[in-house]
């Protein structure tokens, strides 16, 4: 299972959020960049990021921070939040992210997802924002009515390989992760998964290891240091 620590951006800047809850804002770093590299030097091969500015109004605020960290790291980058259309996924991948994370467009525009995953095959992940079973989109601000695992199936036979699945209760909340819910997740998709959310302790990352999913973001456990990043990837093996 591969640890993503995660750094989420806005004003260029690593925060996280409470429950998705943008008035609820901690800044943990001025300086992505650094943080990335303590990522790296810890032992980390691949690095989760998202642009929490890019998912409310679907531009690309942090892009330069993002390039940046792929540069200064030359780890494997996933990028998310507010890619909804092709030429900002263009522009990602140009600038050297590995793979890049489509959110709200996947549920409100299906036929960008197939155009995408066309032609970029693996480098085009969804992720799947989970609250009460149902999708959330547009930064978690809106519920859609769209069963999670009906969009799941959706997106396997489309030809996705990966899905970032988040429980949105679970969010920087340091309650420990939904693992009813991955497990259930492993069992039915033939799909990497991903889980985001709650991961709070090397005790959820141990549960998570034998659930047979790809990998598990680590957040804001990593910036409270409930969470040794290098004990977490080791422990991930």
């Amino acid at each position: 299972m591969i640890i993503y620590p995660a750094i989420d951006l806005y004003d260029k800047k690593a925060v996280r959020l409470f429950k998705g809850d943008y008035s609820k804002m901690t800044i943990y770093s001025d300086n992505p960049v650094n943080v990335a590299n303590d990522f790296k030097n810890s032992g980390a091969t691949h690095i989760h990021l998202v642009d929490l500015e890019g998912a409310k109004s679907g531009t690309t605020p942090n892009f330069d921070v993002v390039a940046n960290i792929k540069k200064s790291t030359g780890l494997f980058c996933e990028i998310g939040g507010g890619i909804r259309n092709l030429e900002v996924i263009e522009k990602y991948i140009t600038c050297g992210v590995d793979r890049v994370i489509l959110g709200t467009a996947a549920v409100t525009n299906e036929g960008f997802v197939e155009k995408a995953v066309k032609l970029y095959g693996d480098k085009i992940a969804v992720g799947i924002d989970i609250k009460d079973n149902h999708v959330a989109i547009k930064g978690w601000t809106e519920t859609s009515s769209i069963d999670a695992f009906e969009f799941c199936q959706k997106m396997q036979s489309i030809g996705v390989k990966t899905i970032i699945c988040t429980d949105i209760s679970k969010d920087g909340a340091m309650q420990g992760t939904n693992h009813e819910l991955y497990k259930k997740m492993s069992m039915k998709f033939n799909i990497d998964i991903i889980a985001s959310g709650g991961v709070s302790s090397i005790e959820d990352i141990k549960k998570l290891r034998t659930l047979n999913i790809h990998g598990a973001i680590v957040g804001k456990a990593y910036y409270t240091k409930a969470i040794m990043l290098d004990e977490a990837i080791e422990v991930a093996k």
